[in-house]
């Protein structure tokens, strides 16, 4: 290392993916990690580029007045937080910034109607799904940020309280080709399951002296080992059946106010006709059919479809296409009054966005884990006539810098 390697610089604000932004001497942007704007920071940089760079802190000169003391003795090392640095309420504010800066400069909106962000209601303590890294001597952990070094960790203060009372009790140095090991909590914190990801060919023995499900999933396939190959996840009473290779929101207080805040949002009656796409294990087709005339979902994925025809058998306005949203949006043929989009992180494909569009749909919602691809969509979507109406994050994710937002579009002008 060299002097020239460390600078002093102050950050002026947070970006997406939870670094602070500052200026080298040379005007070049440099990310740092666990910064905040104002501060005085001795930094060192790690990755250098044409036109940025990357850094770590050497030394808080003088620290920000809202910098405080993190929880957990794992921060910083493991890259499961970013904001534990950060009092809740400034999380809120910060991370509603970063949705307008992203919607400003990606999305080419000029003022974006960002609401305050909805909070959640358990800053700590609220993920019902958690997955570890598993270390070569067995020892759960979770990767280091921006590596694939597995750091083990001693304790976590994001998952429920049941599962933290499971995970420190395993051992699983014996299993081989062992990947990663999923824990999902069920119904009261109970009826929790456990899946276990292993690249290993050879078979083995696993018991677990703890009263949950286990899964092996592997390259033969699913392989049940104990109890059953799902769980239950109640949200606002209705008891949503999740099989071990279904995706469900991990945060069951905020899909509760997502849920809750859709239905005061949209406008809904007994004539509304729903396309719920990427529509998962029905999380809001369930709560959509009672009050629509017709709800379609569809779904790619075979686990989370056959989920859903459970969780949603007692419906007859009901239907679901068990396909791409590709394949199965250029051929329908009807005119729903509403479209919403849960896509994963990636966002939409040009194929479904333009399939969205040829539907004419009054109403577009577009629920988005990424301000990213969320805010180039929304340019195209503008591009073909559908302006953003209204953006509400919603804080699915805290102490973390993930940002999901719930969005309403609606048409404006014919396709351009």
């Amino acid at each position: 290392m060299t002097h020239s390697d460390v600078f002093e610089v102050q950050p002026t604000t947070c970006v997406y993916g939870g670094d602070a932004l500052a200026r080298l001497p040379d005007g070049r942007a440099v990310f740092i990690p666990y910064g905040l704007p104002g501060e005085d920071l001795r930094i060192r940089l790690v990755e250098e580029k044409e036109r940025y760079a990357r850094a770590e802190i050497c030394e808080v000169l003088i620290p920000s007045p809202e910098r405080i003391k993190p929880r957990c003795p794992h921060f910083q090392e493991c890259g499961g937080c970013h904001y534990q640095h950060i009092p809740y309420e400034a999380q809120l504010r910060m991370k509603r910034d970063i949705l307008v800066d992203q919607l400003r400069r990606i999305g080419k909106i000029d003022d974006p109607p960002v609401n305050p962000v909805l909070p959640s209601p358990l800053p700590w303590n609220y993920r019902n799904h958690i997955q570890f890294h598993i270390a070569e001597d067995g020892s759960p952990g979770f990767l280091k940020h921006r590596s694939s070094e597995i750091v083990p960790i001693r304790e976590c203060h994001l998952p429920e309280e049941s599962l933290n009372r499971i995970w420190p009790a395993f051992s699983l140095e014996n299993i081989p080709g062992l990947d990663r090991v999923i824990l999902r909590s069920g119904e009261g914190g109970g009826d929790t399951l456990m899946i276990l990801e292993s690249q290993g060919q050879e078979p083995f023995e696993f018991s677990v002296d703890l009263p949950i499900s286990a899964v092996l999933q592997g390259p033969g396939g699913e392989i049940v080992l104990s109890g059953d190959d799902f769980t239950v996840i109640p949200v606002l009473d209705f008891p949503f059946v999740v099989s071990a290779g279904s995706f469900f929101q991990t945060n069951t207080g905020m899909a509760e106010a997502l849920v809750e805040y859709l239905l005061e949002a949209l406008p809904l009656d007994e004539n509304t006709i729903c396309l719920d796409v990427y529509c998962g294990v029905g999380l809001f087709s369930a709560f959509l059919a009672p009050v629509v005339k017709t709800v379609i979902g569809i779904e790619a994925s075979s686990s989370a479809s056959e989920d859903y025809l459970y969780n949603l058998a007692d419906f007859e306005n009901v239907s679901l296409y068990d396909a791409p949203a590709e394949t199965v949006l250029s051929g329908l043929d009807i005119s729903p009054d509403i479209i919403l989009l849960d896509p994963p992180r990636g966002g939409l494909t040009g194929a479904v966005l333009d399939s969205v569009v040829d539907l004419d749909p009054d109403l577009v919602v577009y629920v988005s884990c990424d301000p990213a691809t969320l805010s180039r969509d929304l340019q195209r979507f503008n591009r073909k006539g559908f302006a953003l109406e209204g953006s509400t994050p919603v804080d699915m994710f805290p102490q973390t810098y993930h940002i999901e937002s719930v969005n309403l579009l609606r048409r404006t002008s014919s396709q351009g």
